[in-house]
């Protein structure tokens, strides 16, 4: 009797060990995420139809005997970043709201009038729930890109990664037990484990501050600096002043510093970059809003292989800030372009981790 009853506790023991590995996935865990095989895939609900449909395309375009085979060097995937695979939602996006911590709160740093009045109005816009309705500002979207990379201007290279390592310890909004840092869902993050695994090149092609994006992802996904793709600062050198590059020489007393905003990297940009940085038609793509819309048909338009591209619903309400009335809207948009639907509500055991939920009045 003693025998079973010490068994019942180790057993008990090693359960609760193993739930609390991923209660709050930190960094660390959620880089040693590996998915070599469909069943190592342990975030995902067994029946979810998007894991199926992705694991019997990969198992068919590696199998050299397939007429579907695709020779490694063209297995090319590209993953939008925000909604896609990090969080989007709390309340906003990752960049907007290190811009906001950066032209409101920081003690360190002074703003230009301009500056710290457009951040007072996007910060009104968020806490009033407009992004989560689609009920945005015209036009805002230029007016943050261009004033995010205004309150960053100047910094160098190497302050501006410390900047946003700073920002990422801090606590996501309207989530239990989660940092922006940690903010990856812990599902998708298998899935591109899973390809890299089966010898693609996962490559992030995002509308967020390229650097930014960098230090976010590269280490905890195991990705070089150059297959992260996202809306890029001016680089400027340190004397140049307002001399274009075309007529300015780097000193040997130069260094590199941030600039103002060239193009945000949205819409039919994405399939530019796509051409110009990879040059090379993706056969996956993974997207979450309209903005991804140009380069999820990209995939799937003229491919000369098989081809597919997924669209991930924000439709959890308790386990993710989700909208059903946007979840709606996406879902309708994936079945007009044909896309695959992965619902975070029915699809993902966990998003973040078991003891990550949304907080009461959110």
């Amino acid at each position: 009797m003693k025998k079973k009853i010490l068994a019942t506790l180790t057993a008990g023991l090693i359960a609760l060990g193993s739930f609390g590995a991923v209660d709050a996935a930190t960094r660390d865990e959620i880089a040693a995420i590996q998915v070599k095989r469909p069943a190592d895939f342990k975030y995902w609900t067994k029946d979810a139809v998007a894991k199926q449909k992705l694991i019997e395309y990969v198992k068919d375009v590696t199998n050299k005997n397939s007429k579907n085979f695709i020779p490694i060097e063209d297995r090319i995937a590209v993953f939008d970043m925000d909604g896609t695979f990090i969080c989007e939602t709390a309340p906003c996006y990752f960049e907007w709201m290190l811009y906001l911590e950066r032209a409101l709160n920081d003690p360190t740093y002074t703003p230009s009038l301009e500056d710290r009045a457009y951040a007072e109005m996007v910060n009104t816009e968020i806490r009033a729930g407009h992004f989560m309705t689609g009920k945005f500002p015209k036009g805002i979207d230029a007016g943050e890109a261009k004033s995010q990379q205004s309150v960053f201007a100047g910094m160098t290279p190497a302050d501006y990664d410390a900047y946003v390592k700073k920002f990422m310890n801090k606590p996501v909004e309207g989530l239990t037990n989660l940092k922006w840092g940690e903010a990856f869902y812990l599902p998708m993050v298998e899935v591109i484990k899973y390809l890299q695994a089966n010898n693609f090149t996962v490559y992030i092609v995002t509308g967020s501050d390229r650097p930014a994006m960098r230090v976010m992802a590269c280490d905890l996904l195991k990705l070089p600096t150059h297959q992260v793709i996202g809306t890029n600062p001016q680089i400027l050198a340190a004397h140049q002043g307002d001399t274009s590059a075309d007529n300015y020489v780097y000193r040997h007393d130069d260094y590199l510093i941030r600039g103002q905003l060239e193009t945000k990297n949205l819409k039919m940009n994405k399939v530019v970059v796509i051409e110009h940085e990879i040059g090379k038609q993706p056969v996956l793509a993974f997207g979450n809003s309209g903005g991804d819309t140009s380069m999820l048909n990209y995939a799937i338009t003229g491919n000369k292989y098989k081809s597919l591209s997924f669209f991930v619903i924000c439709d959890d309400l308790t386990r993710e800030l989700g909208n059903e009335n946007k979840a709606e809207g996406c879902r309708k948009l994936a079945d007009k372009n044909g896309w695959i639907q992965i619902s975070m509500r029915d699809d993902f055991k966990t998003i973040y981790g078991y003891d990550v939920r949304r907080e009461l009045g959110n």
